[in-house]
C-alpha cells in the first residue's frame, strides 16, 4: 500500500485539527506546531478521538492537550533525575563486588560472565573497548599514558564510568550469582528483582532520552512484583479486586524509583518535586499512568 500523505503547511495543520472538533485559537495552535510537530501533538491527541473516529469527542479543549504535553515533559526529567542515581548506585556496588573477587581486569575475562550466552561476551567487550577508544576523558589519557606499556584495559572501576546503563545490564546479568546476590541484598531484593526492575527502569529511560510520550504509555516490559508474603503492600487490591499499582504502566515506574531513592538517596526531594508536578496538573488522569487516584497515600509511596 502506497504512503500518499504529502506535507500540510502549518495553516493547513491548524485547520485540519479545527475541522475535527479541536477547540483553539487558530494562531495559538499554529504557534504550538511550529514548537512541536503535527505528528508529535497527535499522540497528546488520540485519547480525545471518537472511536473509530478522526474527529475528536466534544469540549475537546487545545489547552488540556497542551497541559498533558507540559506535564508528560516534566515528567520525563524527574525520572531521568531518579534513573541516573539508580544506575550510579547500582553500578557502583556492582563493580565494588566483582573486583573484590576477580581484581581490576576480572572484566577481560569471559570465563568470569557465566550469565552470558555465546556471542554476548565478546559483543559486550567490543561495545566497551569502542566506548574506550571514542574517550576523551582526562582518566582514561592518564591511566594509559602511565600504564599503556603494560595494560591495553582499563580497570573495571573505570571502564564502568565508561558503560551504558544497557551495557551495564549486560555487565549484571552476566556475572556469578553469588555477585548477584550481593548487590540485590544491598537494595534488599532477590537479584532476579533487581534485574527485572533494571530492565523496566531501562526501558522508560530510553523513552525518556529520546524525548517520547510516557504518561500513558503501556510499557513494553512489565518488571513484576515482589514477592506477596514477604512484601503484602505491593498486592493491594481495589474493591474488584485489581491491583492497585498497574505493572505495566509509568506509575509503577515512579513507585520502583521512590524504593531505591529511600535507600540512595534518603534526604532527596525528589518525591516532593514529583508531587508537586501533579499539584500542578491536577486533571492528569492517574488511572491511565496505572495509578489508583489516592496513589499519594499508597505505602509505597510514602
Amino acid at each position: 500500500m502506497d504512503y500518499l500523505k504529502g506535507h500540510l503547511s502549518l495553516e493547513e495543520q491548524a485547520e485540519r485539527l479545527l475541522s475535527r472538533g479541536l477547540l483553539a485559537d487558530k494562531d495559538e495552535l499554529i504557534r504550538r506546531l511550529t514548537a512541536v510537530s503535527y505528528y508529535r501533538l497527535s499522540g497528546y491527541l488520540y485519547p480525545f478521538r471518537e472511536p473509530g473516529s478522526d474527529h475528536f469527542r466534544t469540549g475537546t479543549e487545545l489547552r488540556v492537550v497542551w497541559d498533558r504535553y507540559c506535564f508528560d515533559r516534566r515528567l520525563r526529567v524527574l525520572l531521568l533525575d531518579a534513573i541516573e542515581r539508580v544506575e550510579v548506585a547500582i553500578r557502583t556496588q556492582l563493580v565494588y563486588h566483582f573486583s573484590q573477587v576477580h581484581g581490576p581486569f576480572g572484566h577481560t575475562h569471559e570465563v568470569h560472565f557465566p550469565g552470558l550466552k555465546v556471542g554476548e561476551y565478546i559483543e559486550w567487550r567490543e561495545a566497551l573497548i569502542e566506548e574506550t577508544q571514542r574517550s576523551k576523558e582526562p582518566f582514561k589519557e592518564h591511566f594509559f599514558k602511565k600504564y599503556g606499556d603494560c595494560h591495553q584495559n582499563l580497570p573495571i572501576w573505570m571502564v564502568s564510568e565508561l558503560m551504558s546503563m544497557g551495557s551495564m545490564l549486560t555487565f549484571y546479568k552476566g556475572v556469578e550469582k553469588s555477585i548477584q546476590d550481593q548487590v540485590g541484598g544491598h537494595f534488599g531484593m532477590p537479584d532476579d528483582q533487581l534485574l527485572a526492575w533494571l530492565r523496566s527502569l531501562y526501558a522508560a529511560r530510553n523513552i525518556c532520552a529520546h524525548h517520547s510520550r510516557i504518561w500513558n504509555r503501556v510499557l513494553g516490559y512489565a518488571p513484576g512484583f515482589p514477592q506477596k508474603n514477604k512484601h503484602p503492600e505491593w498486592h493491594l487490591k481495589d474493591e474488584s479486586g485489581k491491583n492497585l499499582i498497574v505493572g505495566n504502566r509509568v506509575g509503577l515506574v515512579l513507585i520502583i524509583c521512590r524504593q531505591f531513592l529511600k535507600l540512595i538517596s534518603p534526604t532527596s526531594r525528589w518525591q516532593d518535586r514529583v508531587n508537586e508536578l501533579f499539584d500542578e496538573y491536577p486533571e492528569i488522569p492517574v488511572p491511565d499512568m496505572g495509578l489508583p487516584l489516592d496513589w499519594k497515600n499508597h505505602p509505597l509511596w510514602k
